[in-house]
């Protein structure tokens, strides 16, 4: 019976890699963060990938892979389909090439986003707008590569990408002397992960790598745990640069050899994560950025004395955003609490609820309400912000005992989705 042979990136491609983006990618730094050192009681660095030109690591793999197409691949062009960082990379190396390429894009996508590949690629590119989803954009992305005869840039899935992405791994061990314990890197696709696992496993095999996905786009988890790759049915697009229905077949085999440990993160605790950042370090982030830094409370006990390495992805942050990053955050730290409220119909009803039911430090920031005059009670939607956690089970017994509760939404998704 034959053996089916699976792609594992070599310490010579990989630093064939690094030598062909030079003056290209960034050396990014690799710092302590003496806020979180001091918290965890450990000494942990983070891997600055937001500070590269194009804002994320991306650039590695895109301008790697380019750089390896031959002559008649360059001339007939290529193609991309990305709603963020990849477009980025791939644009950025379209112009540093002079390679023409076609990057298609969800219509969703922010004109942010747009924008910044416009001015990337400047004249080598053109963008194409449609669609509702990246899959949509990915099936257009490949009809034009069979029509044309131009070569597909993957974003994740293709050995010269997984190759590039990898040199962040060189980098790390490059610029240390010390021992390191831990990586925790972002998973999406797998690229990143795949790539500077391989590094690690070459030149450092005891260091324990940590992979890091969303909670509501566990795609390579599941498809570890169902030992083949599977594409996941739905998925929770908040974490864009990192939630993705199914990963790469090549990217997966790596994972699954040399990851230690893959864990999920809750959106919540990410956009937590990416507040505190902004607010203790002036350090913007994006989704994807902020996850290996918000897995650290899970590992608290584990890492204590050890020297950890967080890779920080990107930074192309969305400012629109910012609004739903602070709501998503006060629900995990369950501050932020959505009820339906039956007030009586009668005047005084809403003074009552604010005297007698609020706690002194309960603050309503969500309100809708239509009196309906042929109805005892009227159902208001209302969203409250507390003090404490501890505050919410008496509120409820408050409400409960004066008869003004109606439902509590925070634990059912389905209503849930339309207020958060």
């Amino acid at each position: 019976m034959q053996t089916e042979s699976i792609y594992l990136p070599s310490l010579e491609k990989i630093n064939e890699a690094a030598r062909n983006l030079e003056g290209v990618a960034s050396k990014t730094p690799l710092g302590k963060n003496f806020n979180l050192s001091k918290e965890f009681n450990a000494n942990i660095f983070f891997k600055r990938e937001d500070l590269q030109v194009v804002r994320s690591y991306k650039i590695r793999g895109a301008y790697n892979k380019m750089f390896s197409l031959s002559d008649l691949e360059k001339q007939n062009g290529i193609v991309c389909a990305s709603a963020g960082n990849h477009a980025q990379g791939v644009a950025l190396s379209c112009k540093l090439l002079q390679i023409k390429g076609t990057i298609f894009m969800p219509s969703p996508t922010p004109n942010q986003k747009i924008n910044q590949v416009k001015m990337f690629g400047e004249e080598y590119i053109k963008i194409v707008i449609g669609g509702d989803t990246f899959d949509d954009a990915f099936n257009a992305a490949k009809l034009e590569c069979d029509a044309k005869n131009k070569t597909f840039i993957h974003p994740f899935n293709d050995e010269k990408v997984i190759e590039g992405q990898a040199t962040v791994g060189l980098e790390i061990l490059e610029q240390t002397s010390k021992k390191i314990d831990y990586v925790f890197v972002p998973i999406g696709g797998g690229g990143l992960s795949s790539g500077l696992s391989s590094v690690f496993k070459l030149l450092s095999p005891e260091t324990k790598i940590i992979g890091v996905e969303p909670e509501g786009a566990p795609a390579m988890l599941t498809s570890i745990n169902n030992k083949k790759n599977t594409a996941l049915i739905t998925i929770d697009p908040f974490v864009d640069g990192a939630a993705v229905k199914k990963v790469g077949d090549l990217n997966f085999a790596i994972c699954r050899q040399n990851l230690h440990k893959i864990i999920t993160v809750p959106e919540g605790k990410v956009c937590q994560t990416i507040l505190d950042l902004y607010n203790k370090d002036a350090i913007v982030v994006e989704p994807a950025g902020a996850l290996s830094i918000a897995a650290l409370d899970f590992f608290a006990d584990e890492i204590i004395g050890k020297n950890v390495v967080c890779v920080v992805s990107g930074s192309n942050n969305d400012i629109t955003r910012t609004e739903e990053i602070k709501e998503r955050a006060l629900v995990y730290a369950d501050l932020k609490h959505y009820f339906i409220i039956k007030f009586p119909q009668r005047a005084g009803a809403l003074k009552e609820f604010v005297v007698d039911i609020l706690g002194p430090d309960d603050d309503i920031t969500h309100f809708e309400y239509t009196k309906k005059n042929n109805r005892i009670k009227g159902a208001a939607v209302v969203g409250l912000e507390l003090k404490s956690s501890k505050d919410l089970n008496p509120l409820i017994k408050r409400m409960k005992a004066n008869n003004f509760f109606g439902d509590y939404l925070n634990d059912k998704p389905d209503l849930f989705q339309f207020l958060v």
